[in-house]
């Protein structure tokens, strides 16, 4: 790690792309702050993948993470969407917001289409293309090759490239490099730990930026999909976005210092801070949930008869925390003014929330569990 060179610049004429050095070779890991994170990140890891068989049915839990990710992750790419817009439908939202509205559902789609692809495919270029082609489709990257790797220069920062902070490598050469890369995440012979291997290929994969938009997104969601394939977590319960924005100059900052000054170290240090503070917030949010689980069932009982179908409901608001009469009437079967009459009572008992301020098409959120993710 010590001898890590990051790449060279090579002149194109009128400007210098950045031309990393593969990493597909053996590594050495011989910095001790390093080996003192990655113990930590692997037992913060360790507790958080015991929640796959602690907490029933986890995948309702997951959906929100998703969207949470969703938001955090397109947010660092300039989107306004918050968790509230992004579970609306799409006909409820104010038409200055929908570009931004779309681009969270795709990404929230992308992931999903992802993560059941795994089953199939493997973590590899293919996959990376499959991803990208849905992040783009129909909103503002339309135009800009979705799912194809980039055949022209592109760059970060600056208003035209004459500017620009940092020009990724020629078009020509991102094939290449992208098949070291898919080579290195597979290759059984490198002995680097699996947590050092996906930071080393972000860090890679934001370098080389193959794709005229979205790798930003793509490369934050590749780290999700890489510890599901490795088996490192059981669910794709960790996403790393939330602790990307809110530390976003330092994120650039860190992968600046590799290309720059060949400092790896440090952008694994804070790859691997990363990982423990968002496993550590992620167990909390989880242990949280079977608290909020277990306050709201106390309060069902009161409902008598009517408990039943109060847990339907409760079953779908884990799931999609916002509801109507019209959704209760088609979970429960009952009439629309006994829908009308469970949904008072649950807002009398404080768990749901009217959000519109209509007489008619009232719209209710479970907020006290929507805010466990905010």
């Amino acid at each position: 790690m010590r001898n890590f060179k990051s790449g060279t610049y090579i002149s194109q004429g009128t400007f210098k792309s950045f031309s990393p050095n593969k990493i597909n070779r053996e590594w050495q890991l011989d910095d001790i702050e390093v080996i003192a994170l990655l113990s930590k990140a692997d037992r913060q890891l360790g507790r958080l993948d015991m929640y796959s068989d602690y907490i029933p049915n986890i995948e309702l839990f997951i959906r929100m993470h998703v969207l949470k990710e969703a938001t955090k992750s397109s947010k660092i790419e300039g989107t306004k969407t918050n968790i509230e817009d992004a579970l609306q439908a799409k006909a409820d939202i104010s038409e200055e917001k929908r570009d931004d509205w779309e681009e969270v559902q795709n990404y929230i789609e992308a992931l999903n289409s992802a993560i059941e692809a795994l089953q199939e495919l493997p973590f590899s270029t293919r996959l990376i293309k499959q991803t990208h082609s849905i992040l783009l489709q129909n909103v503002r990257g339309k135009h800009k090759l979705p799912g194809e790797f980039r055949s022209s220069q592109n760059w970060i920062g600056g208003a035209s490239i004459s500017d620009a902070v940092f020009i990724p490598p020629y078009y020509k050469e991102v094939s290449e490099l992208m098949s070291d890369l898919e080579k290195f995440a597979h290759n059984e012979q490198i002995h680097l730990p699996d947590l050092l291997k996906i930071a080393l290929i972000h860090y890679q994969f934001e370098t080389i930026h193959p794709f005229l938009d979205g790798n930003g997104r793509v490369g934050r969601l590749m780290i999700t999909l890489y510890l599901v394939e490795k088996q490192i977590l059981k669910k794709p319960i960790l996403y790393l976005s939330d602790f990307l924005e809110r530390n976003r100059a330092l994120y650039y900052d860190n992968l600046m210092k590799v290309r720059e000054q060949n400092n790896i170290q440090q952008w694994f240090k804070f790859f691997l801070v990363g990982i423990i503070e968002t496993a550590k917030s992620s167990i909390l949010t989880f242990d949280n949930i079977l608290k909020l689980q277990k306050d709201v069932d106390e309060k069902l009982q009161r409902l008598g008869s009517r408990t039943n179908n109060a847990r339907t409901i409760l079953s779908h608001l884990y799931l999609h925390p916002l509801i109507d009469a019209q959704k209760v009437n088609e979970l429960t079967g009952l009439s629309m003014p006994s829908s009308y009459t469970l949904i008072s009572e649950l807002e009398g008992l404080g768990i749901i929330q009217e959000i519109t301020g209509a007489k008619r098409g009232k719209n209710y959120w479970f907020e006290d569990y929507i805010a466990l993710f905010k």
